[in-house]
């Protein structure tokens, strides 16, 4: 977990109590969680996770009628700095370098805005292309249902 000293203000908010010392302990799930929503929100990304990870992640999903935001993340939280590894599937046409270097920084952007942690690495692991029209594991789930 990271730990962000509060005694010294990192924003111009009108905050009358901003003198207040304390902590802030920002835990490694809040990073996943950020960085894959982040993600996802960048064009060309299909899925995240690994081919196994994805196959119970969609279970998991379907069971619990919600999406786990860190499949396919892995983050090591420092006090000040966090580095991220990214498993992802790609849709067929994206260009992958491209890609990834708009996921470096949208998902630092995020991190670093919402946290206030520095991100000193954001790894990219292209695992899979998704071709549309081929059938997939979440496509044959539900059509088992």
């Amino acid at each position: 977990m990271a730990a962000t000293d509060t005694s010294t203000p990192t924003s111009t908010s009108t905050n009358r109590h901003k003198g207040i010392a304390g902590k802030v302990v920002i835990a490694d799930t809040v990073v996943a969680t950020i960085a894959g929503i982040a993600t996802r929100e960048v064009e060309g990304v299909h899925a995240m996770g690994g081919g196994a990870s994805r196959a119970v992640g969609a279970v998991r999903d379907r069971v619990a009628r919600s999406a786990d935001h860190t499949r396919g993340v892995r983050v090591e939280v420092g006090e000040k700095q966090a580095a991220v590894d990214l498993d992802i599937v790609v849709l067929y046409g994206t260009e992958i370098a491209d890609a990834a270097a708009q996921i470096r920084t949208h998902v630092a952007g995020a991190v670093e805005r919402m946290t206030g942690l520095e991100v000193v690495e954001v790894n990219v692991n292209v695992r899979d292309v998704h071709v549309p029209g081929e059938e997939s594991d979440e496509e044959e789930e539900v059509r088992v249902r």
